[in-house]
């Protein structure tokens, strides 16, 4: 690519403002566009090459029933949006002319990589749907493994649909057939998401945990050995694995900031107990509405954010006694208003999801 620029460089170049986000286009009659989208940063600008002229690529016009991706030429190459949620940032892929995910878990790793990659906790994919749904969600983490459910992505998934589908009214719901069941997220008229994220599973074989149960079937404040050090926790599932922790036996209360997540995260992750592995929440307590979270990931590690994990906190914040069923959690990328509501057993997540910028890559890169 740098020589690519070095030879447009040579070159009578123009650069043309877009009406596209903050899209700009380097023109010249001997090299093809470069062509840089960014929404919110314009210090971040992926570099994506196209052989269409400036002049068409002026004058294209595009129908209101057609994808905003289907503007980028060519089967070539991978189309995709990049979205975030609290700063839990995925790749978003088009995937609804096909049930199986356009690239493997290896490749999603790879797009996945910060350095060499588009950089990105996950890819996600929008699968037509399944069993009455309206859509499927399936998730690569970026370390290739698949998870059932991810919350944040659940909210990229819904504003990335309400974008291919062009749909823009004042409240949208569909149904998405996931890993962990059916979910069924909510635009709100703010643009934040609200999800449905059903009911929490609090059986220890279900979650699943090798723990005893020591609360009718579910394992709430139970002692873990973790590194010699013996951690209270409480298991929960929200159609994934959560292990959730407010300090050690006999120990002050959490002060998450002083954690050491990347040393004490992979071994709550493999910990023998686990038999899927497990995410794992470590959680301060500021009132009984305001609880504050760092999380370690399975299959992605540390995060700035985890809609599940923050579920699965306010469950057991009300299992332990510390808190009550509506909740601001914060988390590193901001908070997020989680609700376990008595009447139908169900957790409500509220946050927003935002997109970043979209592009395409040569499919070329993912088979090297």
């Amino acid at each position: 690519m740098a020589e690519a620029i070095a030879a447009a460089a040579a070159t009578s170049l123009s650069v043309k403002p877009s009406n596209r986000h903050s899209q700009l286009f380097l023109s010249s009659t001997s090299f093809p566009i470069i062509r840089l989208n960014s929404l919110k940063n314009p210090n971040f600008r992926p570099l994506v090459v196209s052989s269409t002229s400036i002049d068409s690529a002026a004058t294209q016009k595009t129908s209101s029933k057609t994808s905003f991706l289907d503007q980028r030429e060519g089967s070539r190459y991978l189309h995709f949006v990049k979205y975030h949620g609290l700063g839990n940032d995925f790749i978003l892929v088009d995937n609804r002319d096909s049930s199986e995910p356009k690239i493997t878990p290896e490749q999603a790793a790879k797009l996945c990589d910060r350095n060499f990659g588009i950089g990105a906790d996950g890819v996600i994919f929008a699968l037509p749907g399944i069993n009455g749904t309206d859509y499927t969600m399936r998730i690569f983490n970026s370390d290739g493994s698949e998870p059932e459910m991810c919350g944040n992505g659940v909210r990229c998934f819904a504003r990335f649909i309400a974008e291919l589908e062009n749909l823009h009214v004042k409240k949208l719901s569909f149904s998405v057939h996931t890993g962990a069941g059916l979910i069924v997220p909510e635009i709100q008229e703010d643009g934040q998401v609200k999800v449905d994220m059903g009911e929490p599973v609090l059986k220890a074989a279900d979650v699943p945990t090798k723990l005893a149960a020591n609360k009718n079937d579910a394992v709430v404040k139970s002692e873990l050995v973790v590194d010699g050090v013996t951690w209270n926790v409480t298991c929960v599932s929200m159609g994934n694995p959560h292990c959730v922790t407010f300090g050690i036996k006999g120990g002050q209360d959490l002060q998450v900031d002083a954690l050491n997540l990347a040393q004490i995260g992979p071994k709550f992750e493999h910990h023998e107990v686990f038999p899927a592995r497990t995410n794992t929440e470590f959680v301060q307590v500021y009132s009984p509405s305001h609880l504050k979270m760092r999380v370690w990931e399975r299959g992605a590690g540390a995060t700035l954010a985890c809609g599940t994990g923050a579920c699965a906190t306010v469950v057991a914040a009300v299992l332990e006694g510390r808190a009550g069923r509506n909740c601001t959690v914060d988390l590193p990328g901001g908070p997020l208003e989680i609700e376990w509501r008595e009447e139908d057993n169900h957790v409500y997540m509220t946050g927003p999801a935002e997109m970043v910028f979209d592009g395409s890559v040569p499919l070329r890169y993912l088979l090297e």
